[in-house]
């Protein structure tokens, strides 16, 4: 047993001195108890990958967690400019007999949806999530029909909602740490706004009722914003059932790491195994990032109206190394089609932009046309050859 604490104190002591590479292996190598929680997995977010895991696809119960799913609905409703910042969302009967946390909303009470998301993610409130779950679909269990669709789209496997802040002690509510991931990667990444709320510490809603006006604080359930260097979310999540969560994320020179510690026996537990995981991400990661904003040489045309296409990279290509690996060595390489026939329609695959470390490929970029043409017929021929003529005309 000596041994043992031996053998895991000098790999933790190799890690602090940078003088030991970890990957997903050894993170979930048995004995090195990295986190006390029974389920947990480290991401990175702009690619996805998974650094660390520890069971990390048993279901379980979510609590407050559940509230990233909502988030991410209210997000989308923005983004197809249905819901807006200012809209104002009005508190109902049922939203305001919401137990748990919450931030003392009244019946007909009027807040606008982006006090709404404070009041969400800040302090956790059951009654904001039920009121805004309302304004969107109608009623709680119209808008837990979008959450389940939505989780199904993003691979969430073994989660299933019943309502819309994790209130609920039913045994169909459930979701896993990986599953919690995955959703928690698509909000920050696709809604990256949501992390200007989620790093608040301490504000102040005013209510505005009946019984006259009042301010009310909302203070961060996460106590990692103030504790952690980097942390600027995420949600936090307890019940009896469902014991301490917590997504948390962290940004450090330019790495995104999502935490997700499920069951833990305490809150302290909970705050702690996140930053163990986090600690492990930062000490062991590097990430490579080519943005591609060089442009690319156009593609000839056989036969369309067209002669020739402009085409543009897809997105840009991230790589994340664990494992100490020279990232300036990679080598792009661009393999780009000379010429195609019409026709050609807009997004068509133009060719790929490959990448290598050492010898072996390691990710790929696809090339797409930024516009398309269709086939020439024989009225565009005579247009082509009555230009080529003015022109050669007007050169004399």
């Amino acid at each position: 047993m000596k041994r043992k604490r031996r053998i895991v104190f000098l790999a933790w002591l190799l890690i602090g001195l940078g003088l030991l590479n970890t990957g997903t292996v050894l993170a979930k190598a048995e004995g090195t108890e990295l986190i006390q929680a029974p389920h947990g997995v480290l991401m990175e977010a702009s690619t996805g990958t998974i650094i660390y895991e520890k069971d990390m696809d048993t279901r379980v119960k979510p609590a407050s967690i559940t509230k990233i799913m909502t988030l991410i609905l209210i997000f989308d409703e923005i983004e197809k400019g249905s819901l807006h910042m200012e809209d104002e969302v009005i508190t109902s009967a049922y939203a305001k007999s919401m137990g748990g946390s919450q931030v003392f909303l009244e019946e007909g009470e009027k807040q606008s949806v982006e006090t709404m998301i404070k009041c969400i993610v800040i302090a956790s409130g059951n009654d904001a999530s039920v009121a805004m779950a309302e304004h969107i679909a109608g009623s709680e269990g119209a808008f837990v029909e979008k959450m389940n669709e939505r989780a199904k789209g993003l691979g969430m496997e073994n989660t299933n909602f019943e309502d819309c802040c994790g209130l609920t002690e039913s045994d169909n509510h459930y979701t896993s740490a990986h599953d919690v991931a995955l959703m928690s990667r698509e909000l920050v990444t696709k809604y990256p706004k949501i992390l200007d709320y989620s790093s608040i510490w301490m504000d102040t809603i005013t209510h505005v009722t009946e019984k006259g006006t009042s301010e009310f604080g909302l203070t961060n359930t996460n106590k990692l914003i103030r504790s952690y260097d980097g942390c600027v979310g995420l949600k936090t999540g307890s019940t009896s059932v469902a014991k301490y969560c917590v997504s948390t994320v962290a940004v450090r020179d330019g790495i995104t790491l999502i935490s997700v510690v499920m069951t833990a026996p305490d809150y302290k537990v909970r705050f702690k195994d996140a930053a163990a995981m986090l600690n492990l991400g930062f000490g062991s990661c590097s990430l490579y990032v080519d943005e591609n904003k060089k442009p690319l040489s156009d593609i000839a045309v056989e036969g369309g109206v067209k002669e020739e296409l402009a085409c543009d990279y897809e997105g840009a290509f991230r790589y994340l190394d664990t494992k100490g690996a020279a990232l300036d060595q990679i080598e792009k390489k661009i393999k780009q089609k000379d010429k195609v026939k019409a026709p050609v329609k807009k997004g068509d695959l133009a060719g790929t932009a490959e990448y290598y470390l050492d010898g072996k490929k390691i990710g790929s970029v696809n090339l797409r046309f930024r516009e398309g043409t269709k086939k020439a017929g024989y009225s565009d021929y005579v247009e082509k050859v009555w230009e080529r003529f003015w022109k050669g005309k007007q050169a004399v």
